[in-house]
């Protein structure tokens, strides 16, 4: 199973990528200026950013392309999530509750990513910026007291979207997570 993670400047790009490493994908981080062509991998995970990259198409590189014109799983974490909303046609925007630290997410739909996991538990936030509407064609699948849209995914193609970071220790089931994507990217592969 070959997963890359996009670079798109995150201070825990290198934490996704060791989870995955971790969980026994065959990964590498990669510039988010590579080429679509290029992109030969499984899956591929969006990086979160520096401060409000997540809104900032250009600073995006070519996630967008990797988005409409590569047909496997995709994860967009923070800044990630941000732009897949953006892109796809929803919104994000300046928080009215920025959220640093500990954040309790309680699951609206378990669907791939939150299946047999607590109905909440504790995540680690760091995020000016947030998805307001989802875009269309998307499911909600987890928000927060402060974030409608802690989690989305697409109804019929295999992308989803984190606010939170699940890479970092201080989120609970963060590898589950992880894992329940690469299970994804493995049924994806075998089609």
């Amino acid at each position: 199973m070959r997963v890359l993670v996009v670079d798109n400047g995150g201070q825990w790009t290198h934490r996704e990528w060791r989870v995955l490493r971790d969980l026994g994908a065959e990964t590498e981080i990669v510039s988010n200026r590579k080429p679509v062509d290029a992109m030969v991998a499984d899956g591929l995970v969006l990086s979160g950013g520096s401060p409000r990259v997540g809104l900032d198409g250009e600073a995006m590189g070519m996630c967008g392309g990797y988005l409409d014109n590569l047909d496997m799983p995709i994860l967009g974490i923070c800044a990630g999530h941000q732009f897949m909303a953006i892109h796809m046609g929803g919104k994000a925007e300046p928080s009215a509750t920025p959220e640093f630290g500990k954040t309790l997410i309680s699951v609206v739909d378990e669907d791939d990513l939150f299946k047999g996991l607590p109905e909440s538990f504790i995540a680690w936030e760091s995020h000016n910026d947030e998805v307001t509407v989802l875009p269309p064609g998307f499911k909600l699948l987890a928000n927060s007291e402060t974030c409608p849209v802690q989690a989305m995914r697409h109804e019929s193609r295999p992308l989803f979207g984190l606010q939170f970071h699940p890479e970092v220790e201080h989120t609970d089931n963060g590898y589950e997570i992880f894992q329940a994507f690469l299970d994804v990217c493995e049924a994806y592969k075998k089609g």
